[in-house]
């Protein structure tokens, strides 16, 4: 595997004020250089004094130091085309991108992985996924919270990863990492995601009995979607009570879709916008005027209560 990881640390809460950028490459499985740039952010001389004490960065290191559209030039040729991971890679990538546009400056053409993600999908069930702590775990030291540093610590991270699960290939990764790669470039940017496997229940049997068909219910005879985690169910039974009462279940969001129930939404698979694709559609429909409503999980229980109780024994069992 080929690769290079990438850091930004910045001087605000602002994405678009890195402060340090580090690169680490990796070639043929073997870590060749590390390289780190302290950036002069266009807030300079304000930095914010949390950021500071994260990172050790102040206004007087910087002061000398290029600015980042002029630092870009010499960055662009190390990156461009190549395969890059950051961890968290939401958080990189948006100080990319905001970084890029606040000067306007054009993306790069790269693909991408968000190594948090993938030690989540192939270390399952450890207390924390913090670069620190994966780190500690593997008795990896580094200067945390210095750019270079922690683009070393992430690309010596994955190194470990790709040889437990002997991934040598792109196409090994997404398949043994189950993640979907991200691609920024000239024409837009695509979040890398994890590729969750889900089979469709099968709700014929609820169906099948209308006992509690309710029509005074909000759900009946109308299309309902679900996006998102519920925390009050599994979504499987909530889309049994919508059975349940007369309702129907559709997979994605269309022009006859009546109501979409967002619950929580896990940025690992939606991108750092907290938001589905299902949701964002139904944003946009709503916009141009259809007539679909989005709910939250508190309308949906609201809707279904009194309810609950009668048909709860019903569709535990079907």
């Amino acid at each position: 595997m080929n690769f290079v990881t990438i850091d930004f640390e910045t001087a605000t809460s602002d994405r678009s004020t890195p402060c340090e950028i580090g690169l680490t490459f990796v070639e043929n499985n073997q870590i060749v250089k590390t390289l780190s740039w302290l950036i002069k952010p266009h807030c300079y001389p304000n930095f914010d004094f949390f950021n500071v004490l994260i990172h050790g960065i102040t206004p007087a290191m910087v002061a000398d130091q290029l600015e980042f559209n002029e630092l870009w030039l010499e960055i662009l040729p190390l990156i461009e085309g190549k395969f890059l991971f950051a961890h968290n890679a939401g958080f990189d990538f948006s100080v990319l991108r905001k970084t890029l546009d606040a000067y306007d400056l054009p993306y790069p053409n790269v693909v991408y992985a968000c190594s948090y993600i993938m030690a989540k999908n192939i270390w399952p069930g450890l207390s924390s996924y913090n670069l620190k702590s994966l780190c500690n775990e593997r008795q990896i030291t580094f200067d945390h919270h210095r750019a270079g540093a922690d683009a070393k610590a992430t690309a010596e991270l994955i190194l470990i990863a790709l040889a437990e699960r002997e991934i040598t290939h792109i196409d090994d990764f997404k398949i043994k990492s189950r993640m979907a790669i991200g691609n920024l470039s000239s024409t837009g940017y695509h979040p890398c995601q994890t590729i969750r496997t889900y089979t469709k229940p099968d709700f014929r049997a609820v169906a099948a009995d209308t006992s509690h068909h309710d029509r005074d219910c909000l759900f009946y005879e109308r299309n309902v979607v679900f996006t998102g985690k519920l925390s009050s169910m599994e979504r499987s039974a909530a889309q049994k009570i919508v059975i349940s009462i007369g309702g129907r279940i559709t997979d994605g969001v269309t022009r006859d879709t009546d109501y979409l129930v967002v619950g929580f939404q896990d940025y690992r698979y939606v991108g750092e916008d907290g938001m589905s694709s299902k949701q964002k559609k139904a944003i946009a429909m709503v916009n141009s005027g259809a007539n679909l409503e989005i709910l939250s999980e508190d309308d949906f229980l609201r809707n279904i209560d009194g309810k609950w109780n009668s048909i709860k024994v019903t569709v535990e069992t079907i």
